[in-house]
């Protein structure tokens, strides 16, 4: 077989256009004046940054999110662009759903991705459920509770929290005592606090949100994949992730899942959603989860995020969730073995409550945690980050998460960990 001559393709292509081009009737005397004046009137010239290629540096992604993509996703999100309205995209979503299923260990309908990040999903589940002036409350023990407490006041529900400091852990009965005090329609609790480093019990929660008549809603953003959720054997009403983390697709997608529960309380509601975009009634149409026969218009969803996340859940099931999780705990714990060795401290003194896609260190004393993250960046190519809300200034973090869970990752962690300690001046007595 004779290889294609890139050369000749593309003179080609230039004859057709220039062949296409000639056949055009000549232009109009009266409109060549109005197309000159038009092009001569600009006042600003095509800027200088556009007319250069992209470039995108490699580098090891090893903080809370986004992880680096493997090229199998890569190639996934970079197939040709259909409709997504076309049967082949319903196929597409359809799959995905199935693949949430499995994550989220549901058999719930009402199932689905939205468009944009977790912040989408996390929007999406307090603007369904809550109308304003209704009781919500909020385990606020890291950013994450801070920010769907300001979501669920920027829409009007009545906000109350129970608060412990970065990475503390909810009891049992400091949760149903609030629950008693407030009676809210809607608890969140974040599963995978990634400020922190922490992963949280979820056991007998929705069990205590059932009877008090409380739809439960978990952020498993930081945590899917990597650690232990099982939506319907623990009474989650409704659970949501982001793709960018341990399933390593690109940030832009959120899975979510509602269970009957919440959708009786969405689907009954006396007022409209605040927001068209991630309003339930039609999203569940165009996710084909309504019955419906056909599917109406509401939003383009982003294509290629789809298909990238479906090739993330594909790579899921084939691994199986619990190959998964073992395969992240052993990482991690090596990982946290070889910063123990160093002398660093862990933030979450307990093993068992540490997230395994994000390790938290506690910052050693006397140096500035900024100075050690530029060091690594600049002489390793190694992004970790500071801490997020509350935990500024408390710890670095340092996620080993989906394709990233690999031992040898750890090891380049701990040796740019290591320089930067040997490189970077104290700062500080």
């Amino acid at each position: 077989m004779v290889k294609p001559n890139l050369t000749n393709l593309r003179g080609a292509l230039l004859a057709q256009q220039a062949a296409v081009e000639s056949s055009l009737p000549p232009m109009s005397s009266p409109l060549q004046p109005r197309l000159d004046r038009a092009m001569s009137s600009l006042t600003i010239p095509p800027p200088a940054c556009m007319l250069r290629p992209l470039e995108v540096p490699l580098r090891y992604l090893f903080g809370p999110g986004p992880s680096n993509v493997p090229p199998r996703i890569l190639a996934a999100g970079a197939r040709p662009i259909i409709g997504h309205l076309h049967p082949e995209m319903y196929e597409v979503m359809n799959d995905i759903k199935k693949g949430i299923q499995y994550a989220f260990q549901t058999q719930n309908n009402m199932t689905m991705a939205m468009s944009g990040s977790g912040h989408a999903a996390m929007e999406c589940a307090v603007f369904n459920v809550v109308e304003p002036g209704e009781s919500v409350l909020v385990a606020v023990n890291g950013i994450w509770g801070e920010r769907v407490a300001e979501i669920a006041e920027r829409m009007g529900a009545s906000v109350h929290t129970i608060v412990k400091a970065p990475g503390g852990v909810f009891t049992n009965e400091d949760i149903e005592k609030a629950l008693a005090k407030h009676k809210p329609v809607l608890f969140f609790l974040t599963h995978g606090e990634s400020s922190a480093g922490l992963v949280h019990p979820v056991d007998g929660i929705g069990d205590l949100c059932r009877k008090h008549n409380t739809l439960f809603l978990v952020d498993t953003v930081a945590s899917l994949g990597a650690a232990p959720i099982f939506m319907d054997q623990q009474n989650v009403d409704i659970l949501y992730t982001g793709s960018q983390k341990a399933l390593n697709a690109p940030p832009g997608t959120a899975p979510i899942s509602f269970n009957e529960r919440a959708c009786r309380k969405m689907f009954n509601r006396k007022t409209k959603p605040v927001s068209y975009l991630f309003d339930m009634s039609h999203l569940s149409n165009y996710w084909g989860n309504d019955g419906k026969s056909a599917r109406q218009y509401h939003h383009t969803g982003p294509v290629s995020g789809f298909f990238a996340l479906r090739e993330s859940l594909a790579i899921l099931a084939e691994m199986g969730l619990e190959e998964s999780w073992r395969h992240h705990k052993e990482v991690a714990e090596y990982f946290w073995a070889g910063l123990e060795d160093m002398g660093l401290q862990l933030f979450i003194p307990d093993k068992d409550l540490r997230l395994p896609s994000v390790t938290t260190i506690t910052i050693p004393e006397g140096y500035n945690w900024r100075e050690l993250l530029q060091y690594m960046m600049q002489h390793h190519q190694i992004e970790m980050t500071g801490g997020l809300g509350p935990s500024v200034d408390k710890v670095i973090r340092v996620g080993l998460m989906g394709y990233n869970c690999q031992k040898r990752n750890a090891d380049l962690a701990l040796a740019a960990l290591a320089d930067a300690l040997r490189k970077c001046k104290k700062s500080k007595a």
